[in-house]
């Protein structure tokens, strides 16, 4: 079985990002088609598993982050895992502007949430997950964006080492830590 938009040749994302160093025309273009798709389904899997509906359909979330992902001009792009940890804060930043421009109401979102196909766990609320995050970040900011990369980028335990340039250990540590800390701190606050 050979490469796929979504299965690329091992590198051929650090590669392309390397010629979108060197400024080369074409390369943002050829980077796109290699990420499309797992950035679609980033967004997919993000909105399914949040309040968030309503707000943006995944491709338009895919496209302004790409849009904000080429403006980035003072990156310096080292491989797949750090492309994706920026475009996952990209799409968080995103998510948080776009509700609150819409100045979503609780009311609303429990409209939302009882539109949704019935699941086990309840819709998280995007604004009290930012704040959360907001004051994982002022307590232990390496928890704070294992996270961001884990929950928002999609990257697995391995990338997200790479990225952060720790050890897959302290990542699952951080990672078990930073998530027990977060479903007490929202429990608490939709109580």
């Amino acid at each position: 079985m050979g490469p796929t938009p979504s299965n690329p040749i091992p590198g051929a994302v650090t590669e392309v990002l390397l010629r979108v160093g060197t400024g080369e025309p074409q390369a943002w273009n050829s980077l796109l088609a290699l990420v499309y798709e797992d950035l679609h389904r980033l967004a997919e899997a993000y909105m399914r598993e949040h309040s968030a509906g309503g707000m943006l359909q995944p491709t338009a979330l895919v496209n302004e982050t790409y849009l904000r992902l080429v403006r980035q001009k003072s990156v310096d792009w080292k491989n797949r895992a750090h492309f994706f940890g920026v475009a996952a804060l990209l799409m968080r930043r995103i998510l948080v502007d776009e509700a609150r421009r819409r100045k979503l109401s609780v009311r609303v979102q429990e409209q939302m949430a009882r539109e949704r196909p019935v699941s086990n766990e309840p819709p998280i609320d995007i604004f009290a997950l930012d704040e959360a995050l907001g004051r994982l970040g002022e307590m232990d900011p390496r928890q704070a964006k294992i996270v961001e990369l884990r929950y928002f980028g999609g990257l697995n335990i391995e990338e997200t080492a790479e990225f952060l340039e720790i050890s897959a250990k302290t990542v699952k540590r951080d990672w078990e830590m930073a998530r027990v800390w977060l479903r007490a701190e929202l429990r608490s606050k939709s109580a």
